[in-house]
């Protein structure tokens, strides 16, 4: 068996596991500071107002190119859901109204005829 002392992979993963010890009492000690948490909030200020800038910006190219921008296409697309549920409460009532139909017409599954309006010629149609 090799010794611990001399093992070069031992020695490394040592000095890893000292170095993160460090490194995250230093973290910690950092971001417990309210100078840390101050930096945050205006970078995370900044970030969202560059972003509100990004999406306005982005909005006018989109309306030159003549293009729907993204809150446009959110709304078609939650105006056709609502047109498909509208549809769907149609097609519904139609098979209920077809389905009553039906029960009040005895369960036939012919369809209705309409009335007959030729009349055979009068003396019985015998050829003389």
């Amino acid at each position: 068996m090799a010794d611990k002392s001399n093992d070069p992979v031992a020695l490394w993963r040592n000095m890893i596991g000292e170095m993160e010890k460090g490194f995250n009492a230093f973290a910690n000690r950092t971001m417990a500071s309210p100078e840390f948490s101050k930096v945050v909030d205006q970078v995370g200020g900044a970030t969202a107002g560059a972003q509100k800038q990004l999406g306005e910006l982005m909005e006018k190219y989109l309306l030159s190119m003549n293009l729907p921008s993204r809150s446009q296409m959110v709304d078609m697309a939650e105006r056709l859901q609502s047109i498909e549920g509208q549809l769907n409460d149609i097609k519904a009532t139609l098979h209920q109204i077809q389905d009553a139909s039906r029960g009040a017409s005895g369960g036939r599954s012919q369809a209705l005829r309409p009335p007959r309006t030729k009349r055979p010629p009068p003396g019985g149609g015998e050829a003389k």
